[in-house]
């Protein structure tokens, strides 16, 4: 058997909004916006110069999920991004205005960092260690 995760969903509150977040301030590429219905759109991103997992960036569709906003692994840290250059991307993200939750550290498995998107959903940045 082969699988692999292809798409991981975020809850948003607006998709324009979301697009340019992800796009802009992290760099990411748009893949895919979809007009599915006139209230629903697929709208799909993914980091640049990868073919692995992507976001959804779904829209919230009732009063639930607009609390689920920025809060989907009850304040864990919910995505991992990991990078070929740590301070390539760090210097990017802080220039770009992203919020550092945690600072740059070096532990066994490598060099991370924790940062808020504009949800409040956590990310590590991560480069793995060669080991």
């Amino acid at each position: 058997m082969q699988q692999k995760l292809a798409m991981v969903a975020i809850v948003v509150d607006d998709y324009d909004k979301a697009i340019a977040f992800y796009t802009e301030r992290m760099n990411f590429q748009l893949v895919e916006d979809t007009v599915m219905t006139a209230t629903k759109r697929w709208i799909v991103v993914q980091p640049q110069g990868t073919d692995g997992c992507r976001l959804l960036l779904a829209r919230a569709a009732n009063e639930e999920q607009q609390r689920r906003i920025g809060n989907q692994t009850g304040g864990r840290v919910f995505l991992f991004l990991h990078t070929d250059d740590f301070d390539r991307d760090y210097a990017q993200y802080i220039s770009n205005g992203l919020k550092v939750v945690r600072e740059p550290a070096d532990e066994m498995y490598g060099r991370v960092a924790v940062f808020e998107d504009i949800y409040g959903n956590l990310w590590d940045l991560i480069q793995p260690s060669a080991t």
